[in-house]
C-alpha cells in the first residue's frame, strides 16, 4: 500500500476506506501498488514528482458507482481527484494537485450516450475521447463534425472543463458545451440547464434553462464532478479550404495580428485559426541537434537554414474557409489582398503542400479529424518533455509583439528555445508557449521551473494573465487575479465551502483550498 496518505488520513483509517471501496467496485478496479500509482503520475514531471502523487486509484463504473465512492472518501474525509482519460500533458497528465489524493478514474464510463443528427450535437461521458466521437460519427455515416485539439487521444470532456480550444469554426470548446449532469460532495445529483425540467425536449440545444447559469463553475474548478455532458456539433460544410501564410522576421507577429483581427471579427476567417512560430514548425518533424548541438537556443544561422529546410516563415498562419466555392473564392480575394501588404508573405494551398507533414496534420484538424503527429515535438530533444504557459492577448498586434519578445527573453536566458504560437479567436488569442526539455537532464528540469516562474511573474506585471495552467504553477497563477483584495478568490473559497465543507473535491485545483491554504 502507498506510504503517501493525505494530511490526517490515518493508515487505517485509508485502508477501511479502500475495503470499502473494493466492496463498490470489484478488486481489479482500485489500484495501490507502487507500480500503479506510479502509472497515473506526471510523465512529464520536472520536480520531485512525489508532490503530485495519488495515494490509490479507483475506476468507478456508473453513476450509482461513483456517488458511492465519493460517499466513501467523504466519510472518511479522503481527498479525491477526477480524471476522464488522463491525458492532460503539459499541464500534469492524471497526477492531482496535492499528495496523496485518491485518484477517482472515470475512463472506463465512455459511452456515447446520444448523437442528434438533425440537431446536431452529442451526449458523452467523461472516458468518450476525441478519436472514439469522431470515429463513431465516420462509422454511423454521420454529417458532422468534432472539433479537436492536437493530440484525439484526450477525453472531450476533460479538455472542455478545462477550457481546452481547437482548430474549427467551434474552435472555443467550452462555447459549445450544452447540459451537463454533476454529481456533488454530499451525494445530489444535479443536471443543469433545460435538463432540470423534466422531459424538457431542447436539453442540448438552449445551454441556459431558466435562472442562474451554473455550468461555468464547474470548469477549472473543485466544486463537483462532471459525469455527463452535451457538446454540439459542427455540420458539413459544403466546402473546406485549407491554406498557409508564412511570414519572414519574427516583427512580423505585430501587423499580421493586426490584420488577422478584422478578418476574424467578421467570419471572413471563420475557425480557430494559428499563428505558429518557425520553432514549432521544426519541432513536429525535425531533431534540433541538426541545426545547434550545443545548449542554448538555436542561433539565428540556424533557425534561417530551419526555414529554408521547411519551406516556412518565421511566423506561419494557418486557416481555414469553409462555404460553397463561390463564398469561399470571394473570402479568399480579401484575405490574399489584406496580407500581401506584409513584405515577404507567402501564400500556400493544400495543392502546394501535398508531402508538407505539418501542412497536414493542421489541415485535418481544421476539418476535425484528431491525430497524434504534434507530439513529434517531443522528438526535438532526446527524452523530449513539454509543458504550458498560456497567457491570454487581445487580438492586437502590440500586444502579441510584446508577449512574444517577452516570452522568447525569458526562454532564452533559462537556456530554452522560444516554441510556441497564438490560437486566434474573435477578439483574444490563445499564446501557447511550449517550452521543451529532456527529462533525464536534472539541470534542465530546474531551470525550466525557475523560467516558468519568471514567465507568469512577468507576464502578470504587464497585465498578461493565463487561462489555465500546469498544477506546479496553479496557486502562483491563481494568486495574479488578486484584484479587490483578492475578492475572486476568496468568491471562489465561498462557493468551494458551501458545496463541499469537508474539502475532498480535488483540494487545490485551480489555486482553490477550502481552508485558504495550499498544503
Amino acid at each position: 500500500m502507498s506510504a503517501l496518505l493525505a494530511q490526517g488520513v490515518s493508515p487505517a483509517q485509508f485502508a477501511q476506506a479502500l475495503d470499502a471501496m473494493r466492496a463498490v467496485v470489484g478488486p481489479q478496479w482500485l489500484f495501490a501498488s507502487e507500480e500503479d500509482i506510479a502509472a497515473y503520475s506526471d510523465h512529464f514531471a520536472f520536480e520531485d514528482v512525489t508532490a503530485n502523487m495519488a495515494s490509490a486509484i479507483v475506476a468507478p463504473l456508473g453513476l450509482d458507482q461513483i456517488t458511492r465512492i465519493i460517499g466513501i472518501a467523504r466519510d472518511h474525509r479522503i481527498p479525491v481527484w477526477a480524471i476522464s482519460t488522463g491525458r492532460n500533458l503539459a499541464y500534469g497528465g492524471s497526477a492531482p494537485r496535492k499528495h496523496g489524493t485518491l485518484t477517482l478514474d472515470l475512463k472506463r464510463n465512455n459511452r456515447i450516450l446520444e448523437v442528434n443528427e438533425e440537431l446536431a450535437y452529442a451526449v458523452v461521458e467523461p472516458g468518450v475521447s476525441f478519436f472514439q466521437l469522431y470515429r463513431h460519427l465516420r462509422e454511423t455515416g454521420s454529417k458532422l463534425w468534432i472539433d479537436t485539439p492536437s493530440p484525439g487521444w484526450g477525453g472531450i470532456m476533460g479538455n472542455m472543463l478545462e477550457r481546452g480550444v481547437g482548430y474549427t469554426p467551434y474552435g472555443d470548446r467550452f462555447m459549445w458545451q450544452c447540459g451537463m449532469q454533476v454529481v456533488l460532495a454530499d451525494g445530489t445529483v444535479v443536471d443543469t440547464g433545460m435538463a432540470a425540467q423534466e422531459g424538457a425536449p431542447g436539453n442540448h440545444t438552449y445551454r441556459y434553462g431558466g435562472g442562474p447559469w451554473i455550468d461555468g463553475i464547474f470548469t477549472q474548478s473543485n466544486f463537483g464532478i462532471v459525469t455527463k455532458v452535451g457538446i454540439q456539433l459542427m455540420p458539413e460544410p459544403p466546402g473546406y479550404r485549407p491554406f498557409l501564410v508564412t511570414f519572414a522576421e519574427d516583427d512580423d507577429i505585430e501587423p499580421v495580428s493586426d490584420l488577422i483581427r478584422p478578418l476574424k471579427m467578421t467570419h471572413i476567417i471563420p475557425n480557430a485559426a494559428v499563428t505558429c512560430s518557425l520553432n514549432l514548425e521544426a519541432a513536429t518533424s525535425l531533431d534540433r541537434t541538426k541545426y545547434h548541438s550545443d545548449s542554448g537556443p538555436v542561433p539565428e544561422a540556424g533557425r534561417r537554414r530551419m526555414m529554408e529546410d521547411l519551406g516556412v516563415g518565421k511566423w506561419n498562419f494557418y486557416a481555414a474557409l469553409y462555404g460553397p466555392e463561390p463564398v469561399m473564392d470571394a473570402h479568399w480575394e480579401v484575405i490574399r489582398d489584406s496580407f500581401s501588404s506584409v513584405k515577404g508573405a507567402r501564400f500556400f494551398t493544400e495543392e502546394d503542400r501535398k508531402n508538407d507533414v505539418v501542412f497536414g496534420y493542421r489541415t485535418q484538424l481544421m476539418r476535425g479529424e484528431p491525430n497524434m503527429t504534434e507530439f513529434g515535438i517531443l522528438n526535438w530533444m532526446p527524452n523530449g518533455a513539454h509543458l504550458g504557459f498560456s497567457p491570454v492577448a487581445p487580438v492586437d498586434g502590440k500586444t502579441a509583439l510584446d508577449q512574444y519578445r517577452l516570452a522568447e527573453a525569458i526562454c532564452n536566458r533559462h537556456g530554452f528555445d522560444y516554441t510556441g504560437m497564438f490560437i486566434v479567436g474573435f477578439r483574444a488569442m490563445h499564446h501557447i508557449v511550449e517550452p521543451i526539455f529532456s527529462r533525464s537532464d536534472e539541470d534542465q528540469r530546474g531551470r525550466v521551473v525557475s523560467m516558468v516562474t519568471e514567465l507568469i511573474d512577468e507576464a502578470a506585471k504587464r497585465g498578461y494573465g493565463e487561462y489555465r495552467g500546469h498544477l506546479s504553477f496553479m496557486d502562483q497563477i491563481a494568486g495574479t487575479y488578486g484584484w479587490g483584495d483578492d475578492a475572486l478568490m476568496k468568491l471562489s473559497q465561498r462557493i468551494k465551502r458551501a458545496l463541499d465543507p469537508s474539502g475532498i473535491m480535488a483540494p487545490g485545483k485551480s489555486g482553490i483550498w477550502s481552508d485558504g491554504a495550499s498544503s
